[in-house]
């Protein structure tokens, strides 16, 4: 599959990546249902045997059950794949996410995904 750079970056990405919403399952109110995480993981290596390169995930995904599923499918292949996320999925008492609040949600995220970077 071709690669695309992503804007000034050194980042080259399939044209399309794989998001990862489903794969949180149905255990939370913006669920999708309830989902096989043996065939998440499949789904993955599926997508990645046929050249994509880039997964989008988020905290808020299955309150952080994307995340754990996306971590097992990519482990030992963490070199071949980019990872999109994001981060928020906790606020201060004003609604805010301050930097100590973002750099705690991608450490999470980081362990979420048994990652050792983002």
């Amino acid at each position: 599959m071709e690669k695309r750079r992503l804007g000034y970056t050194d980042l080259e990405l399939s044209p399309v990546g794989l998001g990862t919403w489903a794969i949180g399952g149905g255990g939370w109110s913006f669920g999708w249902g309830p989902q096989d995480d043996e065939e998440s993981v499949a789904t993955i290596h599926h997508a990645l045997k046929q050249g994509v390169n880039w997964i989008d995930t988020a905290p808020v995904y299955g309150l952080g059950h994307s995340e754990k599923v996306v971590g097992r499918a990519i482990k030992g292949l963490r070199e071949k794949v980019i990872i999109a996320t994001k981060c928020g999925l906790v606020w201060d008492e004003r609604g805010k996410i301050s930097g100590r609040l973002k750099r705690e949600s991608i450490r999470r995220e980081v362990e979420e995904l048994s990652l050792i970077h983002i």
